[in-house]
């Protein structure tokens, strides 16, 4: 701690050097209050996420530890991007993003990920012969014969990493590159433009998956590389770890993980969540204690790199950095 002592002064505005005390005190103080400055966190408000944010939304968990932090939420592009710009110093960024975003940090340990099917990053089609909203007769087709069908696939604007996934397993497996369209995440309005969608998050979550062809993105990605599969982390800028503990950073996101995890507040969670989605709230709890893999593990640093590599290899995404942590 630094502190300044600055005698009584007698007398109206005080001596030329009284006041230039006075004036040097002032910006001292102003660049220790800026040095400290609280971080600024870029959020994503999905159910996935709400065991990560535990300790942030709930500070009588933490005792104070997250005080040090002001928190905005926005979608998982946007997150990246106000880290790019400097308008958060810490984001839960999508995969995608580090690959583009210059001077990022990792925080270590905590994730979003999967080691099978997630359930909420899903290529969609219409069933045959049918609307979405009615229910058809007809077989389905298998999954080879309806991805022989697609030729036009939207994109959900909202997702960098699905975007760049999709086009990873339609290049390598399932039958070469197809013709990409971004879209914002209205399923109706991507399949009346194109032959299948692809769609992340809650949203997915939400839709009735016997009324559609879909394909789970993160379990096909499994069964093609063996490999885990990481759909977004913690990084922070660089700069916003002057003068800061980084191993005390990172012991704040963990612990918050680790204190949403718990069987209790992990309730709390589907309690809130499920009437929210629509959902019930067996389908909340297993998707956040099955299909939701929360750690940053070797499997997953693995299939991270793996990811990186093939996405440049097609030119979905630029050269990826080596992966470093705090």
């Amino acid at each position: 701690m630094i502190r300044l002592r600055i005698g009584k002064f007698c007398g109206g505005g005080g001596t030329a050097i009284e006041n230039s005390v006075k004036d040097a005190a002032h910006i001292v103080f102003g660049t220790i209050r800026k040095v400290m400055s609280r971080l600024k966190i870029s959020a994503i408000s999905y159910l996935n996420t709400a065991p990560l944010m535990w300790d942030f939304e709930h500070e009588e968990a933490n005792a104070g530890q997250t005080t040090d932090y002001d928190i905005s939420y926005t979608i998982p592009s946007a997150c990246a991007e106000a880290l790019r710009e400097g308008s958060a110093d810490i984001g839960i960024i999508p995969s995608a993003a580090y690959a583009s975003v210059p001077d990022l940090v990792i925080i270590p340990d905590v994730a979003i990920a999967a080691r099978r099917a997630v359930r909420s990053i899903l290529l969609v089609g219409k069933m045959p012969g049918n609307t979405p909203h009615e229910h058809s007769s007809r077989i389905s087709p298998s999954k080879e014969e309806w991805l022989q069908q697609v030729r036009t696939v939207a994109l959900d604007t909202s997702s960098m990493t699905s975007v760049a996934l999709a086009k990873i397993l339609f290049a390598k497996w399932l039958g070469g590159a197809r013709d990409y369209k971004p879209m914002a995440p209205n399923l109706d309005a991507m399949l009346d433009a194109c032959d299948a969608a692809v769609l992340i998050g809650d949203p997915a979550l939400q839709i009735d998956r016997t009324r559609y062809l879909t394909i789970d993105l993160a379990e096909e990605w499994a069964e093609r590389t063996g490999k885990s599969f990481v759909f977004a982390f913690w990084a922070i800028r660089r700069q916003a770890l002057a003068g800061r503990d980084g191993r005390m950073i990172a012991q704040v996101f963990k612990q918050s993980r680790d204190h949403g995890l718990s069987p209790k507040n992990l309730e709390a969670i589907a309690q809130e969540w499920a009437p929210r989605l629509g959902l019930n709230l067996e389908t909340i709890r297993v998707y956040l204690t099955q299909n939701i893999h929360y750690y940053l593990d070797p499997p997953c640093t693995e299939g991270l790199r793996l990811y990186y590599r093939l996405a440049a290899e097609i030119g979905a995404l630029p050269p990826a950095p080596n992966l470093r942590f705090l």
